[in-house]
């Protein structure tokens, strides 16, 4: 057998290449570079899915896409892009979820291999399940910042995708960032990442939450349906989106004093702009509408006045608190002191470093940028009804916005193709699981190649283990434990439930007394069920045939279970991935947790992930317990990352990045 990397150029390689029909889900961040690099490998019949379409935000790393793609189908204009590499090249696009019913076992069959590129849990989850059905090879990637990594998955060789633990990311859509926030860290995330870059940053930046016209073409309209206006917005939906996204409202005037300036821009982030968003009367039909903030309502004193006058140098870093007195950093401002603080951190910044206006970038440990993202959000909680933040709060929450980076994608891609190239060659025994790391691990690569690892027997997906389910039955509806149980936890998209003598099925073919039977079962508390019901030590049986899945759970009653620790009231033991249900963003940023919209996978919603810092090398028993000891010797929780680097167990010298992460992609 030919060794790599000179099986890449073997004669034998290169007939499989041009011969195998392949499979790539995602034409994003990854997929697009994905994309590129299998045609000019040699790959010719590829097919591509995609459900999402191209927005702005996209376009400073999604190199496939330009300006006038904004709408268009990913998956079409990513295959359009790539064919003029490769003009031979047979390419089919979709644009789809893959989680419809015609993508099932026998079209995933119809390939030799499948590569995805998703930041979706739950349809990473959906893949690997019908990869496995099919016995399609699966190569799995994901990219967090600076980190990532490429995995392979041969179903009775490899783990499979699901093998080992994984927390769910949780994504927030941009639209929702916009418009329509309800949690606190929706608030940081538009102040440190849209109005700070508006303000300070450069003026020809196009971040990740502008969704509209870049600034350097304030002319060119929004897609329609952004910003959650949708199309019953029309025209007049546009001309207000088409104002918000004028810069030149941002820019100071001729003659303006700071002070001025500060007080216009408070009228029109937390007053105009407000303004605009309640006239989008279809975002208020279920949601509270917010209340426009206007500094003719702060009665601010004349002490205030003076303070938001002319400031002076101290001695140290300038700092808008030092200047206000404001010294504890954990304390909750009123609505006063935050408007105090964001109106001197604007003067601040426009007096004392003018020079860092047009180039600022937020760092965390930039007092002066802090102290004015803090206040920002926090009006804007205010405004919409939010609980808000402390300054050393907001700092943990600011300091950890992290973005996809196009090289780590392009990386990644490139490692993605290289086991393809194994696979298909029939060179399985060569494959390598490869973790891209943000500092050389060892003090020496920032590429750990390791072997991949062998099948969990305990596995829910692909082993035989029974899991086992704690609840109280005379409470836990059927609705309850199919949406929560089935569906949150562990990804089943149309479940079949079997008991002794009781039956739920879901699925399109289902007949009218079937229908019926389900809404008057669904109500019903597991104890009172048909044929007996679930009782303690029933053993339920779930079976997905979409997803060829199934899964016995072994039931254990249970009441008063401790509703802080399990919220969605039920216990979970087994080889399962964690809990799907997110606790309120509300209470903590170190208790995020994934996502409660798995159906989305937008590339730009926003994550939180939970790598922690260690400053030991992690060892293989330490990661196979899932527990960490730092420096101390002091037990550390490890992290399970689906979107960065799953941290494999026999990793020896990887260092993980610091504090809990929230990832813009």
């Amino acid at each position: 057998m030919t060794m790599w990397p000179a099986l890449a150029r073997s004669d034998e390689a290169k007939h499989k290449i041009k011969q195998s029909k392949v499979l790539c889900v995602g034409a994003g961040g990854i997929g697009c570079e994905l994309l590129k690099t299998l045609v000019l490998t040699g790959f010719v019949n590829i097919h591509v899915i995609d459900m999402d379409t191209i927005e702005t935000s996209n376009l400073n790393r999604q190199f496939l896409f330009r300006k006038h793609h904004v709408g268009e189908s990913k998956a079409k204009v990513a295959a359009e892009a790539v064919k003029r590499f490769r003009p031979e090249a047979k390419i089919q696009a979709d644009q789809g979820n893959v989680k419809e019913p015609q993508y099932d076992v026998d079209f995933f069959k119809s390939f030799d291999l499948v590569m995805n590129g998703l930041d979706n849990l739950e349809a990473r989850r959906h893949v690997n399940r019908l990869c496995l059905a099919a016995e399609t090879p699966l190569i799995e990637s994901g990219t967090a910042g600076y980190l990532g990594q490429a995995t392979v998955h041969l179903r009775g060789k490899t783990e499979c995708f699901e093998c080992q633990p994984k927390q769910a990311p949780k994504t927030y859509p941009v639209c929702t960032i916009r418009n329509t926030p309800d949690k606190p860290i929706h608030c940081i995330v538009w102040a440190k990442d849209l109005l700070f870059q508006r303000l300070f940053g450069r003026a020809d930046a196009v971040t990740d939450l502008d969704e509209g016209a870049a600034p350097s073409d304030p002319t060119q309209g929004p897609a329609e349906g952004q910003d959650g206006a949708g199309p019953q917005a029309g025209q007049e939906g546009a001309a207000e989106q088409k104002e918000a996204e004028d810069p030149s409202a941002f820019l100071r005037q001729d003659g303006e004093t700071a002070e001025a300036y500060a007080r216009r821009i408070f009228e029109r982030v937390y007053g105009h702009d407000i303004e605009r968003v309640l006239r989008m009367e279809d975002l208020w039909t279920t949601r509270k509408p917010p209340t426009a903030l206007h500094l003719t309502d702060m009665q601010l004193s004349s002490a205030s006045s003076h303070q938001n006058g002319a400031s002076h140098h101290t001695a140290g870093p300038v700092s808008a608190c030092k200047s206000l007195g404001y010294t504890d950093q954990h304390k909750d401002w009123t609505l006063l002191e935050n408007t105090q603080v964001f109106l001197k951190a604007i003067q601040l910044f426009l007096e004392q470093r003018s020079h860092d206006v047009g180039a600022a970038v937020f760092d965390k440990d930039d007092d002066l940028a802090v102290e004015f993202v803090t206040a920002a959000a926090n009006l804007r909680s205010m405004a919409y009804g939010i609980p808000t933040q402390s300054l050393f709060a907001a700092k943990g929450m600011a300091g950890n916005i992290i973005h996809a980076i196009a090289t780590t994608n392009a990386i990644i891609a490139g490692f993605v193709v290289i086991e393809a190239i194994k696979v298909l060659a029939g060179a399985q025994d060569q494959c390598k699981a490869s973790f891209l790391m943000q500092r050389p691990a060892g003090g020496r690569f920032l590429v750990q190649p390791l072997p991949p690892s062998e099948p969990n027997k305990e596995c829910m997906v692909c082993g035989t283990a029974q899991l086992q389910l704690a609840l109280d039955t005379t409470s836990m509806t059927l609705a309850h434990f199919v949406n929560k149980v089935l569906k949150g936890r562990l990804s089943v998209h149309q479940p079949t439930i079997m008991c002794d003598g009781f039956v739920y099925e879901e699925g399109d073919d289902l007949d009218e007394e079937e229908l019926e039977a389900n809404a008057v079962n669904l109500p019903k508390t597991l104890h009172s069920l048909p044929g007996g019901g679930v009782k303690h030590g029933s053993i339920v049986q779930v079976d997905d045939q979409g997803q060829h899945f199934k899964v016995s759970l072994v039931v254990s009653h249970q009441e008063n279970l401790e509703e802080e620790e399990h919220p969605a009231g039920f216990k979970l033991t087994g080889s399962v991935p964690q809990a799907a249900q997110a606790p309120d963003q509300n209470q903590d940023n170190a208790a995020a947790g994934p996502s409660t919209n798995a159906a989305a996978d937008d590339e730009d919603d926003c994550m939180i992930v939970e790598p922690k810092r260690v400053q030991k090398p992690v060892t293989a028993k330490a990661v196979s317990a899932g527990v960490l000891s730092d420096a101390n010797g002091k037990r550390k929780r490890a992290a399970d990352d689906p979107v960065g680097p799953e941290t494999d167990k026999r990793i020896k010298k990887a260092q993980l990045d610091d504090g809990d992460v929230i990832t813009l992609d």
